[in-house]
């Protein structure tokens, strides 16, 4: 497969539907890479919000880029070096339309309550002036189950804000789109459906321990939100900063036991016991025994 180049133009695809026109000021962008289960359900969910969406991929070998261009979006091929980067380069380079910008994973989609709240905020005079973004809260669907307990509803993202006013994190791993200036807080859920097979989704949390131990021996220094900022993802990185001086390896189990047990993940169902196993016991085990290992090597050079 020959390369693909660094920055071409970007051009909207041919489409047997054409984009209705703007219903809202807000231009879409959505990063892809081999997403033909789920970028059709993203793009329809915002359909009825914009005319301008843009989709940034990485060299997608499935049939992401048809469906993409089936719903009219404009697609753009752009290496991929880390989600932070990639997201600031659309940020950076892409020529969106609107004064607000909306960034969705490819397995995320508006739910319909969602779709209805930014019809209400962007109606009248639209947003407060005041304010640069907002935050959306997630709801994670894993295998058609919705996961509401365990801690992992609601949790805050900052999707959606003002153009020339919000960037993306440097960080290796976990990273977050940050605004300069006030925000707000959003009620309805944009949907997290992760439908990969069991085999990708633990490969890529394998990936994402690497780039997590990376993170941790070697912190990027460039804007990332800092504990203590009254940022729900700073609140986060609070209560982070306590799980990381606790014991390894045991820290992860009480973590299970914390979201399964007293947060009640075991009402999530079958499905939810094989996600809060794999996603808060086995990986965080994971991110610690990858972290002994790399010190070891480390003391013994």
């Amino acid at each position: 497969m020959s390369p693909m180049p660094e920055a071409p133009a970007p051009t909207r695809a041919p489409s047997d539907q054409p984009l209705a026109d703007p219903v809202l000021p807000i231009s879409v962008v959505v990063l892809t890479f081999n997403a033909a289960d789920t970028i059709g359900a993203t793009l329809a969910s915002v359909r009825g919000l914009s005319g301008d969406i843009h989709v940034v991929d990485s060299g997608s070998t499935d049939a992401t880029l048809e469906i993409a261009a089936a719903a009219g979006a404009i697609i753009t091929r752009h290496p991929f070096e880390s989600y932070g980067a990639q997201r600031n380069w659309a940020i950076d380079t892409l020529p969106l339309a609107h004064p607000w910008q909306l960034h969705l994973d490819a397995d995320e989609r508006v739910s319909d309550g969602l779709a209805a709240e930014l019809r209400a905020l962007f109606a009248g005079d639209g947003p407060p002036g005041g304010i640069v973004g907002y935050y959306v809260p997630r709801l994670v669907h894993f295998h058609g189950q919705p996961i509401r307990h365990g801690g992992m509803w609601p949790i805050h993202h900052m999707r959606l804000f003002r153009t020339g006013r919000g960037r993306c994190e440097s960080r290796k791993y976990d990273q977050h789109f940050f605004v300069d200036g006030p925000s707000g807080k959003l009620a309805n859920p944009m949907i997290d459906d992760i439908r990969l097979s069991l085999a990708e989704w633990t490969a890529r949390h394998n990936r994402w321990a690497d780039a997590e131990v990376d993170e941790i021996l070697a912190p990027s220094g460039s804007g990332v939100i800092q504990p203590g900022t009254g940022d729900p993802v700073a609140e986060k990185r609070a209560l982070r900063g306590r799980y990381n001086r606790a014991p390894m390896f045991w820290r992860a189990l009480g973590l299970f036991f914390y979201r399964y047990v007293l947060k009640r993940g075991f009402l999530d169902g079958r499905w939810g016991l094989i996600f809060f196993v794999l996603q808060t016991f086995w990986f965080r085990f994971l991110v610690d025994a990858k972290l002994h290992e790399r010190r070891q090597k480390m003391v013994e050079k």
